[in-house]
């Protein structure tokens, strides 16, 4: 009997073979299996209907066909597999409980898990753009999107076994640092001092200076000067723009800390600001880039939403811009990293931006010659307040990242004294941490990315319901069944048993639909079809739970109960690991 990591590749890999050497079938069918209705299976091949459709045929009657050629093959053992057709031509395969039990026992460790996911992307190197803050700005909520779900998509890009780049292409380089250091001068601010919080400070000093520019025409002149001596590697200010980044990485790092993230490269936009002249010289020569008004700009005249929006990428004054770095640093990743995939990870409003990046590296590279890498752009929706309008502070500034950690800690930490008050002051503090900051990278992860979402306190720390506080507790729980059965959860159980109750079939059912959960997270670059699954597998876990005593005498039993325990939990830690959230033994 085959068993497949991930049941549905297997067996659409499966299907695909068998179809291949029927003469009713040809080179442009796709078995397209997917999950089906629990009403008629397990999984389900959608792909006879749109193939017959477009060759004329009768649908059923191809489906009733491979079916018999599938069965004849011996490639699926029908004992273990059951094979019907549905409708006009839908195929379904029903797992037995004999199938669920050996996948569960071929499938039985971390590693297991591991191995067999990491030959999806086996070699693909792909760089997952995403964080981005600019220099001398405090983090705040703004950042939480692109930071969490970057790194959830870095993570499971690399459990697939793709050789992952994360870069945070900070924006270190432009105008506002002219605008700082003329600040900077004119309040005489030691940047080599101690001081409380030097990057609230700096953020500070750039809203007085870019305030003084804006009322003053002399100010806004002398910071221009500024600027262009930090250009020219004048050396009082590189040394200034040094200690500002400095600054700045100091204070980033201590969120990335507590979010446990950390960058392969941070290569800002002044890692670029010598390699965008070949941009300019190349687009010029192949004459993707025209000159239009001074400036340097890609037309778009076929297209139907950019035909009157060309693309800027040099300014009137001969500066660059986003573009003119976001260009370069594509051409670095293919060179410098051989790149197969780019993926930029940015709110919504930049959705037009990198559509215009992306048809302009296309007609570039074409014109060039080069390896054009695949391009994505993950765009995500806002945080909103309880009034549906972006969150905000009671000051009506935005919400610090900081801050809003420390109050989820702050929060968790009260409930965690009120429901064990015996712990001492380390566990709760290490369970209040855990807690109120999982909470909250799970309250982001959790929703459609696409979509604004409406921030709430009470849903994201709530023990009820899709929350990190709710898995958790899930994975907690189940580790203190092995604690109380006495048996380590390392064991090799092998005296588990056939599945029998309906709640263990369930739960069986669930746990081995975990590679290809991952695989929908990961085709559409979506984080939260991963919540949701971890949420339904938590789900069928109580059920089973309450309805099946797990430390029986029945050996057998016992077992192949603890069997289940220990494959949830080895999922919910798989996968909580992989959305970037620690577990905890207890809570």
């Amino acid at each position: 009997m085959t068993i497949w990591f991930d049941i549905a590749t297997g067996l659409n890999e499966t299907v695909a073979a068998v179809a291949e050497q029927l003469e009713e079938f040809d080179e442009t069918f796709s078995p397209e299996v997917r999950q089906a209705d629990p009403r008629f299976g397990d999984y389900q091949a959608n792909g006879v209907l749109p193939y017959a459709k477009r060759n004329q045929k009768n649908p059923r009657a191809l489906a009733e066909t491979l079916i018999k050629s599938l069965v004849d093959s011996g490639k699926i053992d029908t004992a273990q597999i059951e094979i019907s057709v549905a409708g006009p031509g839908f195929i379904n395969f029903k797992l037995s409980e004999a199938f669920l039990f050996e996948w569960l026992k071929k499938f039985r460790t971390a590693d297991d898990y591991g191995k067999a996911a990491a030959q999806r992307l086996k070699g693909k190197k792909i760089v997952v753009d995403y964080g981005s803050p600019n220099s001398a700005k405090q983090m705040h909520v703004g950042h939480l999107r692109s930071t969490v779900i970057g790194e959830a998509i870095k993570r499971m890009l690399a459990y697939f076994g793709a050789e992952v780049i994360g870069d945070n292409h900070l924006g270190d380089w432009g105008t506002a640092f002219g605008k700082l250091i003329l600040a900077i001068k004119r309040k005489n601010f030691k940047l080599d001092a101690d001081h409380d919080d030097p990057l609230a400070e700096l953020e500070a000093l750039y809203k007085w200076g870019n305030k003084l520019t804006d009322e003053d025409k002399a100010a806004l002149v002398e910071a221009r000067e500024e600027l262009v001596k930090l250009q020219e590697g004048d050396e009082e200010n590189v040394a200034m723009w040094e200690a500002i980044n400095r600054i700045s990485s100091q204070g980033f790092n201590k969120i990335y800390s507590r979010l446990g993230i950390k960058f392969d490269y941070e290569l800002g936009e002044s890692f670029y600001r010598d390699k965008v002249q070949r941009i300019y010289d190349e687009l010029e020569e192949t004459g993707v880039g025209e000159e239009s008004e001074g400036a340097q700009v890609v037309f778009f005249p076929d297209h139907k939403r950019y035909k009157k929006q060309p693309f800027l990428y040099r300014k009137s004054d001969g500066a660059s811009n986003y573009a003119s770095t976001d260009l370069a640093t594509v051409l670095y990743r293919l060179e410098a990293f051989n790149a197969a995939e780019i993926i930029y990870v940015t709110d919504d409003r930049q959705r037009d931006h990198f559509a215009q990046l992306f048809i302009t590296v296309d007609r570039w590279f074409k014109a060039k010659g080069y390896k054009e890498p695949e391009l994505h752009h993950v765009y995500f929706g806002t945080i909103l307040g309880e009034d549906k309008k972006p969150i905000k502070s009671r000051s009506g500034t935005p919400v610090l990242l900081s801050d809003l950690l420390d109050e989820a800690v702050e929060r968790s930490r009260k409930v965690v004294e009120a429901k064990n008050p015996d712990l001492s002051e380390e566990e709760k503090s290490n369970i209040a941490e855990t807690v109120g900051v999982s909470a909250v990278r799970y309250a982001d992860l959790m929703q459609n990315r696409s979509t604004d979402y409406i921030f709430s306190w009470e849903k994201l720390l709530s023990m009820e319901g899709n929350t990190a506080p709710y898995l958790l507790y899930a994975v907690a729980r189940n580790k203190s069944i092995f604690r109380k059965v006495g048996v380590s959860e390392d064991s090799a159980l092998e005296k588990a048993s056939i599945l029998e109750t309906g709640t263990e079939v369930a739960l069986a059912r669930k746990i081995s639909a975990f590679p290809y959960a991952l695989e929908l997270a990961i085709s559409d670059l979506r984080p939260h079809l991963l919540c949701s699954y971890l949420f339904e597998l938590s789900g069928a876990y109580s059920s089973f739970f309450n309805a099946d005593h797990v430390n029986v005498e029945d050996l057998a039993v016992r077992d192949r109960r603890l069997l289940l325990c220990k494959q949830t939990m080895i999922v919910l830690e798989t996968g909580l690991e992989l959305l970037g959230i620690n577990t905890l033994d207890r809570m």
